[in-house]
């Protein structure tokens, strides 16, 4: 079963309504944006984080038009030192390459150990846009039922101001 079979299944199986777009790889925002442009949704980037000692990681979750700092996030949370994670990590943690990051990675996060830092605005859109584990497809959920897959994985979503950066 392919990455996207899998997550199709389980938002079936939780009973997610969304609706699906097959497309051409868009391995950046930026690519997304252009196919994007004319669905009625919110377009979300999604960042993987390690800290400086590499013993923490994090899955962080915004709008795709939302100014982000890693200096800033750190003043915000615990003081952490923030870097992009490598591909190996970002591989071992979530099973996905890199253009393909997104929130339904969590399914490969048996263990919990990404933590997950989520634009506090998602949680009450109508709709927004995820790849689903793999860049040639996207899914449109609620955020009511993103942090419902939240919820099904085990992950707890640190609700963050982005616009308080």
């Amino acid at each position: 079963m392919t990455n996207i079979e899998n997550v199709l299944e389980l938002l079936q199986k939780l009973n997610i309504k969304f609706d699906f777009y097959a497309h051409q790889a868009l391995p950046t925002i930026e690519d997304a944006m252009k196919y994007w442009q004319n669905i009625d949704a919110w377009a979300c980037k999604n960042l993987f984080l390690r800290n400086n000692k590499g013993d923490r990681h994090f899955l962080v979750i915004l709008k795709h038009d939302t100014e982000f700092s890693l200096k800033l996030l750190k003043k915000k949370i615990e003081n952490q030192h923030f870097t992009f994670a490598s591909p190996e990590r970002l591989f071992k943690h979530l099973a996905l390459t890199p253009g393909a990051v997104s929130p339904f990675g969590l399914i490969n996060d048996k263990d919990n150990k990404v933590e997950l830092i989520v634009d506090m605005q998602l949680k009450y859109a109508d709709a927004l846009l995820f790849h689903p584990n793999d860049n040639t497809a996207t899914v449109k959920i609620s955020g009511k039922d993103l942090y419902l897959f939240f919820e099904f994985t085990g992950h707890r979503a640190l609700d963050f101001d982005f616009t308080s950066l």
